[in-house]
């Protein structure tokens, strides 16, 4: 999706960018209920109340509720940075100095042409330094901060926010620490560590998805759908703390001991990695 060159000090290694992630979500179009016909949407004017076409729009930035200021093509073009097609590194850094708000979308750096063993070069002194490159890129006529760090055999580019778009955390109403019971936050860490296991992505599904993907399917073929069974809501109500933790850990103990019972009828079973306990 785009060619160009990454680059730090006086290196410059082609690359090309690819999507990291993919959307698998359904997409709807809006359809006329009575013969289920795609429904068109026209650009209205709101004080004449009348369709307006493409070549009379014009872009207006609202400083003020109700109050426009016409921004032409020559003040996007004289607002615009060079095209250097470069994704220029800054600077090195602790990835564990960054806070995860600044994230955004990540994308894959691919070696251009002849660039294979530059590439693998900077990849492996990445790798090495623990650092993150911290770099500048124009995409799309725009600039965006973003992050360089090495994910298997990969360069990743990861889309960041600049500081001033993060809301400040001190507008929120948020609750100090002074009334938390020593036997309360003990019971919630005993809670935290029974359900401790390993990082396995692949565990987690959008289930809203497949249900709504076999209603689809089902729609299609005139079936019934064979649908995921709804967890129990959780209640919304504000209840005692003590009480909820307990209950939670019982559950979790419950559980833990049908497990081990299972287990000890069963010779040779292999371990269970990366589950929680």
């Amino acid at each position: 999706m785009w060619k160009g060159s990454i680059a730090f000090g006086l290196v410059n290694i082609p690359i090309e960018l690819y999507s990291a992630v993919r959307e698998h979500r359904p997409h709807f179009r809006m359809l006329h209920k009575k013969d289920e016909s795609p429904v068109s949407y026209e650009r209205v004017c709101q004080t004449e109340g009348k369709p307006v076409g493409w070549e009379e729009l014009v872009k207006g930035y609202e400083y003020e509720k109700g109050q426009f200021v016409v921004i032409t093509k020559d003040d996007f073009k004289t607002a615009a940075l060079e095209k250097t097609k470069t994704i220029d590194i800054l600077d090195f850094v602790d990835p564990n100095d960054i806070d995860e708000r600044y994230f955004e979308t990540p994308y894959y750096l691919q070696p251009g042409k002849g660039a294979d063993r530059a590439y693998a070069l900077l990849r492996e002194a990445i790798r090495e330094s623990g650092k993150v490159g911290i770099a500048k890129i124009i995409l799309r006529d725009s600039q965006h901060l973003a992050a360089v760090e090495v994910i298997d055999e990969a360069i990743v580019l990861t889309m960041m926010r600049f500081a001033d778009e993060l809301a400040d955390i001190s507008d929120l109403k948020l609750p100090k620490a002074n009334d938390i019971r020593p036997p309360e936050l003990k019971m919630a860490l005993q809670l935290i560590n029974n359900l401790a296991g390993k990082w396995d992505p692949a565990k987690y599904a959008d289930e809203y998805r497949d249900n709504l993907m076999k209603i689809i399917q089902s729609k299609v073929e005139g079936s019934r759908p064979k649908l995921k069974e709804r967890d129990t809501p959780h209640s919304a109500d504000v209840v005692d703390l003590m009480s909820r933790l307990r209950a939670s850990l019982e559950s979790k103990g419950t559980k833990s001991d049908s497990a081990a019972a299972r287990g000890k009828k069963k010779t040779g079973a292999r371990k269970r990695a990366g589950k929680a306990a």
